[in-house]
C-alpha cells in the first residue's frame, strides 16, 4: 500500500463562503480527527487529493504545518452534478494501530461451463487490518463452481495480519443458474389451446 505525501494548511475560516473561496483556489476543506484530539480544520490541495483518492484506503502522509500525521480517509463528500471533492474526512491513524475498513472483492476464472451467472452479493468485506498495510482488495476464485454454489466471508483468503469483521456467514458471491425463457410463438400456442 502507498502512503502518498500532502501538504495541508491549517484553516481558520468556517461557513459557506470560506469554503467556496477555498474550492475557487483548486483547494478541498476537511477536517482530521481521532485519537481523542481535537478536529483540526485543514485546506487539501484538490487534484492531488482526487488523484489520492483513487485508491481505495489510500493512507495519506499530512503535513500540517511541519508536523507530520497519517491519515486514512473516513467521508468524502463529491458534487452530485460536477463530481468535484466539496469536502473530506479524516481519521488520524498511527503506525502499528489496527483499523477497521471496507475492503473491495474482486473475482477471478472461469465458471463451470453451461448457463450461469455470478451475483456479487456483497461488493466490499469489513476487515480489521493495521493502518499502514490496508489490502486494496481481496481475490476470491468462481473456477469452476456452478449454480447454487455459493462463497461465505469465512471462505475469502485474507492477507496475513488481516482479520475478518463481516458476518463470516454472511454470503459474498452466489452462483446461479440462467432462466431460459419460452420461444413467444411456443407461449402464444399454448394460451390459445388453453382458451
Amino acid at each position: 500500500m502507498a502512503e502518498i505525501k500532502l501538504a495541508a494548511d491549517i484553516r481558520t475560516e468556517f461557513g459557506k463562503g470560506a469554503a467556496r473561496t477555498v474550492r475557487r483556489e483548486n483547494k478541498v476543506p476537511g477536517v482530521i480527527y481521532g485519537h481523542g484530539t481535537e478536529p483540526v480544520h485543514v485546506t487539501l490541495p484538490g487534484h492531488e487529493l482526487l488523484l489520492a483518492l483513487r485508491t481505495p484506503n489510500v493512507l495519506l502522509s499530512l503535513d500540517i504545518d511541519g508536523k507530520n500525521e497519517l491519515a486514512i480517509p473516513k467521508a468524502v463528500q463529491r458534487d452530485a452534478i460536477k463530481g468535484y471533492l466539496v469536502h473530506v474526512d479524516l481519521l488520524l491513524v498511527k503506525r502499528g494501530e489496527k483499523v477497521t475498513v471496507e475492503v473491495a472483492v474482486e473475482t477471478e476464472g472461469d465458471l463451470a461451463p453451461g448457463s450461469f451467472l455470478v451475483e456479487n452479493v456483497l461488493n466490499t468485506l469489513s476487515v480489521e487490518t493495521e493502518a499502514t498495510h490496508i489490502p486494496t482488495s481481496v481475490t476470491v476464485s468462481i473456477a469452476g463452481l456452478e449454480g447454487g454454489d455459493a462463497i461465505h466471508a469465512k471462505d475469502v483468503t485474507l492477507p496475513s495480519g488481516t482479520t475478518l469483521v463481516t458476518d463470516p456467514e454472511a454470503v459474498v458471491i452466489q452462483i446461479l443458474a440462467a432462466q431460459a425463457e419460452e420461444p413467444a410463438a411456443e407461449t402464444a400456442e399454448a394460451e390459445g389451446a388453453e382458451a
